[in-house]
């Protein structure tokens, strides 16, 4: 079992970073803290596809058969650095609009939010 969970490590870490982010979301009222949390689940989304993208065995197609593995496949990371890019649009507008909720009702605490509605 520890063997296992050792050489899989990329991928327990993304859990564990996962999980983080979703008690951040669940317990926390604040919402700039709930931002944060969606944001380290998506990181945590990313390393994982990142780590899938490692074949062992592999070849690189430009290095031929004598490369040393592990090859790692540079389409995933294509993608997620597509991914970051859109990651950060939407932190800067999630965090202005957090702060056009925050002039406009005087709090950012998400229970005090719902009671003024």
């Amino acid at each position: 079992m520890i063997e296992a969970l050792w050489t899989n490590l990329d991928y327990a870490a993304s859990v564990v970073l996962f999980s983080i982010g979703l008690y951040c979301v669940i317990t926390r009222n604040n919402l700039i803290k709930k931002f944060m949390g969606l944001n380290i689940m998506e990181t945590a989304v990313f390393a994982f596809i990142v780590a899938l993208g490692v074949v062992e065995g592999g070849d690189a197609p430009i290095m031929g058969a004598d490369a040393s593995p592990p090859f790692t496949n540079p389409i995933p990371q294509a993608l997620i650095l597509t991914g970051i890019v859109v990651a950060v649009s939407t932190t800067a507008i999630a965090l202005s609009l957090i702060i056009r909720v925050y002039r406009q009702t005087g709090t950012i605490e998400a229970d005090e939010l719902r009671e003024m509605e």
